[in-house]
C-alpha cells in the first residue's frame, strides 16, 4: 500500500499542486514571521546594554518624578564612586541648514562628561565636555551638511531654539537611542535648560577599581533616600532586555494573529481539495476494497499521502519564509523604521514550520479520508466514476441556521447591551453559521448572482450556474475560505473609514480656527504662544490647556471660539466668559447645584457662572461633563506653568490667510519642535495612523485572500478533471472553445463573488456593531461605508477568479474530444 500510495501521489502531482501551494504560503507566513522576530529578539539582546557598558549602579526615582541635580553631586561624593552623572532623555527639534525643522522624531539625551561613564561610539570629533556643545548622529549631520564646529540650532519644550557648537557625531543605529529620527546629545545642564526639566531620569554610577559594589550600593542607597531605587548593573541589563524583548513579543503576537487567519484559510482549501480528489477516486478505492484492501489500509494510505504532500510543501514554505522575512526587513528599512538584528533561522523555526504544515495537511485530510473508507466494493462495478455530490445533513443545517441567527442578533444588540464582547462573539457565531449553513446559503446566492448571466448567455449561462451549484458542499467550502480573509479586510476598511470620519467630525467640533500649531511629540514651548499673540497679522491665538482639580477638568477658553465649539447653551450667555466669569458644563452644574450667577471657587479664587452649557465632554480623567471653562487670562494666572500641545490661530480682520501663514511661519522658524497645519492637514495628521494601520493589516490579510483564491482555482481545476467526459460530450455536440472558457470563467466568478459578498457583509456587520457601541459609550462614531474600497475588493475577487479559470480552461480544451470521451 505504501508503494501504491507514493505512485498515486506521483501520478496526481499536478492535481495536488495548488493544494500544496496553499500549504507553502501558509507555512511561509509562519516561518517568515518567526525568522524576522527571532532576528529582532537577537538584536534586542545585543543592544540592551549599549549605553551601560561602564555603569556599575543606577539610581532611579521611586516616588519623585525626577532626580534633582543636587543628588548627582551627593552621589558623586560617596566614597568608592569614580564618577556619577545624571541622564535625561526627552524630545527636541533641530533647525536645518535651510532654516526649516529637520523632519523626524528627534531624541535628546544628556551625555555624561565623565570618561568613566561614556559609552557612545564616536564617528568623528568627540563627545561634548562643556555647555554649548552638541553631538548629532552621523546620518543627520551628513544629510544636513553640518560640519564640525558648525552652529546647530536646537529647540525643545523649554523655549525657542538655541545655537550649539557641533563637536562630534556618533553612531546610534540599531540601539535604544535609534527611534527613526535625529539624535541630539548635550551635557546635563544644557539638556535640563533646553527641555525645562527640573531633574534627571536616572543617575549613572561608576565604581572605583577594587571597590565592593554591594557595599557601595548600600552607601549610595543611604544617600539617595527612600524615594529612590538603586539597581545593580545586572538588574539594569536584565530590565533593559526584558523591555526590549517584551516589545518584540508583542509585535510577534500581532503577526501571529494574521498567521492564524492564513492557516485557517489554508486548512479550508486543503480539506476541500482532498474531499474532491478522494471523491474522484471512488471507483479506484472501490477496486482496492474489492481485491482485499481493508478500510484501515485505505485510511492510512490517504493519511500517508497527505503527510508526504504536507512535508514537501512545508519544506518549500520554510525556504520561502526566509525570503519573506528578508523582504519585510527591507521594506521596513526603506520606510525608515528602525529594525535591529539580522535574519535568524533556528532549528526550532524549521521544525515548527515542517510540523505545522504537515500536521495541518494531515488534519485537513482526516475527514475526507474517513469518508473514503465508507466506499463499498460494489461501487467498482458501477460505470460512474464519481458519485453525485451529497447535500448537507439536517442537523448541520439546523445548527448553522441557529448560529447564523444568534450571531446576527448579537451584532445587532451589542450596542444596546453596551458589551464589546458581544461584537466579537456575534462575528464569530455569524462566521460559523455561514460555514455550517453554507451548503444552502452559498448555492442560493450563486443562483441569484447567476440570474443575469443566464439571461445574457442563455444556455451557456444556465450550464455554468448549474455546474457551480451541483455540489453544494464543495462550492460552500470554496466560498467560505474567501469569507474569512475578505471579511476581516472589510471589517478593518469600514472601521477605519468610520473612525476617520468620527475624528474629522471631532476636529470640526473642537477646532474653530483656520490654523493649528501642534507640538511634535510634546507640549508647546513656553513663550511660543506669547510671540504668536504679539503678531498684528493674527487675531485669535488660543492655546488649548487643561488641568484636573478635585475631579473637575479646568479648561482654558477664548471668548471668540467658545460659540463655535459648544453644542448648546442651557442658561446664560456663553459670550460673557472672561475675567471672573466661567462656563460650567451641565453635568457638573447639576451635581453642584450651580446656576447662572452662582459663585464658583477654582484654585482658591472666586468666579461667577456666566452660562451653563451642554458640551458635556472631558479628557477622560474627570467624570464626563465635569468641566469648567475659564478665560485664557484667568487660566494662566491660576496655572502659569501648565502647557498645552495645540494652539488655535485665526487671521486678524482684513488679513488674508496667506499673510497670516507667513507670520506664523516666521515665528515658528525659531521653534523646531512644533508643526503648522490648517484644519485639513490637521485632520490628515490625526487620521494618518489609521491609514497606516489599515495598509499594514490589509497587506497581512492579503495572503489569506490569496490562499482562498488559490482554493477557487484548485476547485475549478479538479472539477475539470472530474467532468472530462462530460465536457467532451458538450464539445462533441457543438459547444465552442470560447463558450467552454466562458462556462468555467462564470463558475469561478460566481464562487469568488459569493465568498466576497458574504465576507464584505460579515465585515461590514461587525464594524457597524462596533461603531454603534462606541457611539453609545460616548463617542461620535457612525458607520461610513467606503463604497469605493469595498467595490475594489469585489472587483479584485472577480478579476482573480477570471485569471484562476485560465489554466483549468486550457486543461479542459487540451485533450482531443475522442480521447476525452474514452476517459474512465
Amino acid at each position: 500500500m505504501i508503494r501504491l500510495t507514493l505512485r498515486s501521489l506521483r501520478a496526481e502531482a499536478l492535481r495536488m499542486l495548488l493544494s500544496a501551494l496553499a500549504v507553502v504560503l501558509g507555512v511561509a507566513f509562519v516561518a517568515g514571521t518567526m525568522i524576522f522576530v527571532d532576528g529582532m529578539r537577537a538584536g534586542a539582546y545585543e543592544r540592551a546594554g549599549t549605553f551601560d557598558r561602564h555603569t556599575d549602579l543606577g539610581v532611579y526615582s521611586a516616588g519623585r518624578v525626577v532626580l534633582p541635580p543636587t543628588l548627582v553631586d551627593r552621589v558623586r561624593a560617596v566614597d568608592g564612586v569614580a564618577a556619577a552623572a545624571g541622564e535625561l532623555t526627552n524630545t527636541a527639534g533641530i533647525v536645518g541648514t535651510d532654516g526649516r525643522p529637520v523632519l523626524g522624531f528627534t531624541m535628546l539625551v544628556a551625555i555624561p562628561t565623565e570618561d568613566a561613564l561614556r559609552s557612545y561610539d564616536v564617528v568623528a570629533g568627540r563627545l561634548p565636555d562643556r555647555a554649548g556643545e552638541v553631538v548629532l548622529d552621523a546620518p543627520t549631520a551628513a544629510e544636513q551638511g553640518f560640519g564640525l564646529g558648525a552652529a546647530v540650532r536646537i529647540g525643545a519644550t523649554g523655549g525657542a531654539a538655541r545655537p550649539y557648537t557641533l563637536v562630534g557625531t556618533v553612531d546610534v543605529a540599531g540601539t535604544a537611542r535609534d527611534v527613526g529620527g535625529p539624535f541630539v546629545g548635550l551635557v546635563g545642564p544644557d539638556a535640563l535648560a533646553l527641555t525645562g526639566e527640573r531633574g534627571y531620569g536616572r543617575i549613572m554610577v561608576a565604581a572605583r577599581p577594587g571597590v565592593d559594589v554591594a557595599a557601595l550600593t548600600e552607601k549610595v542607597r543611604a544617600v539617595a533616600g527612600v524615594d529612590a531605587t538603586v539597581k545593580s548593573r545586572q538588574q539594569i541589563l536584565d530590565e533593559a532586555v526584558e523591555d526590549a524583548v517584551r516589545n518584540v513579543d508583542q509585535f510577534r503576537m500581532l503577526l501571529l494573529i494574521f498567521v492564524g487567519v492564513a492557516i485557517v484559510v489554508a486548512g479550508f482549501v486543503i480539506a476541500n481539495t482532498f474531499a474532491i480528489v478522494l471523491a474522484q477516486r471512488t471507483r479506484r478505492t472501490a477496486l482496492l476494497r474489492l481485491i482485499g484492501a481493508t478500510r484501515g489500509q485505505v485510511f492510512r494510505s490517504t493519511v500517508l499521502e497527505s503527510a508526504v504532500l504536507g512535508l514537501v510543501a512545508s519544506a518549500l514554505g520554510v525556504l520561502l519564509g526566509v525570503a519573506l522575512a528578508g523582504g519585510l526587513r527591507l521594506l521596513l528599512s526603506r520606510l525608515d523604521v528602525p529594525v535591529t538584528g539580522g535574519l535568524t533561522v533556528t532549528g526550532s523555526t524549521v521544525l515548527t514550520g515542517l510540523l505545522l504544515g504537515t500536521g495541518l495537511t494531515v488534519c485537513a485530510a482526516l475527514l475526507p479520508a474517513w469518508r473514503g473508507t465508507r466506499i463499498a466494493p460494489v461501487a467498482a462495478l458501477t460505470d460512474a466514476a464519481v458519485q453525485p455530490g451529497r447535500g448537507a445533513g439536517r442537523v448541520r443545517l439546523t445548527v448553522g441556521a441557529v448560529l447564523l441567527a444568534v450571531g446576527v442578533a448579537a451584532l445587532a444588540g451589542a450596542a444596546g447591551a453596551g458589551q464589546l464582547l458581544l461584537v466579537a462573539l456575534g462575528g464569530v457565531l455569524t462566521f460559523f453559521g455561514i460555514v455550517l449553513f453554507g451548503p444552502v446559503l452559498v448555492p442560493a446566492l450563486a443562483r441569484a448572482f447567476g440570474w443575469p448571466v443566464r439571461r445574457a448567455l442563455g444556455a451557456t449561462g444556465e450550464l455554468a450556474v448549474a455546474n457551480t451549484v451541483r455540489n453544494p458542499r464543495r462550492v460552500a467550502a470554496t466560498a467560505t475560505a474567501l469569507v474569512i480573509g475578505i471579511g476581516l479586510v472589510s471589517a478593518f476598511m469600514v472601521g477605519a473609514r468610520s473612525t476617520k470620519d468620527g475624528i474629522e467630525r471631532s476636529v470640526d467640533t473642537q477646532i474653530g480656527t483656520d490654523f493649528v500649531v501642534s507640538g511634535i511629540g510634546q507640549d508647546l514651548p513656553s513663550g511660543l504662544v506669547g510671540e504668536l499673540a504679539s503678531r498684528p497679522e493674527l487675531g485669535v491665538v488660543h492655546e488649548q490647556r487643561s488641568r484636573v482639580v478635585d475631579d473637575v477638568e479646568i479648561r482654558a477658553a477664548h471668548p471668540a471660539l467658545v460659540g463655535r465649539t459648544l453644542s448648546g447653551v442651557l442658561a446664560g450667555d456663553a459670550d460673557r466668559v472672561g475675567p471672573g466669569q466661567v462656563l460650567v458644563h451641565r453635568e457638573l452644574a447639576r451635581a453642584r447645584g450651580w446656576q447662572v450667577g452662582s459663585p464658583v471657587t477654582v484654585g482658591g479664587r472666586s468666579f461667577r457662572v456666566a452660562a451653563v452649557v451642554t458640551d458635556d465632554t472631558s479628557g477622560g480623567v474627570a467624570p464626563t461633563g465635569h468641566v469648567i471653562d475659564l478665560s485664557d487670562q484667568d487660566f494662566a494666572a491660576l496655572f502659569p506653568t501648565q502647557r498645552g500641545y495645540l494652539a488655535e490661530i485665526d487671521p486678524a480682520d482684513g488679513v488674508s490667510p496667506e499673510r497670516a501663514r507667513d507670520a506664523i511661519t516666521t515665528v515658528l522658524g525659531r521653534y523646531p519642535t512644533v508643526n503648522l497645519m490648517d484644519q485639513g492637514a490637521y485632520k490628515k495628521m490625526l487620521t494618518g495612523t489609521v491609514d497606516m494601520l489599515l495598509a499594514f493589516v490589509t497587506a497581512l490579510l492579503g495572503l489569506a485572500v490569496v490562499i482562498a483564491l488559490v482554493g477557487v482555482a484548485n476547485t475549478l481545476s479538479l472539477s475539470v478533471v472530474e467532468r472530462t467526459r462530460e465536457n467532451a460530450v458538450l464539445r462533441a455536440v457543438g459547444l465552442t472553445r470560447g463558450r467552454m472558457r466562458a462556462v468555467l470563467a462564470v463558475e469561478a466568478v460566481l464562487m469568488a463573488l459569493v465568498g466576497a459578498v458574504l465576507g464584505v457583509g460579515l465585515g461590514t456587520g461587525v464594524s457597524a456593531s462596533a461603531m454603534a457601541l462606541l457611539d453609545r459609550l460616548g463617542g461620535d462614531f457612525h458607520v461610513v461605508l467606503p463604497l469605493g474600497q469595498l467595490g475594489l475588493i469585489l472587483g479584485v475577487a472577480v478579476l482573480a477568479a477570471l485569471l484562476a479559470s485560465v489554466l483549468p480552461a486550457r486543461r479542459a480544451l487540451s485533450r482531443p474530444v475522442v480521447e476525452a470521451l474514452a476517459d474512465q
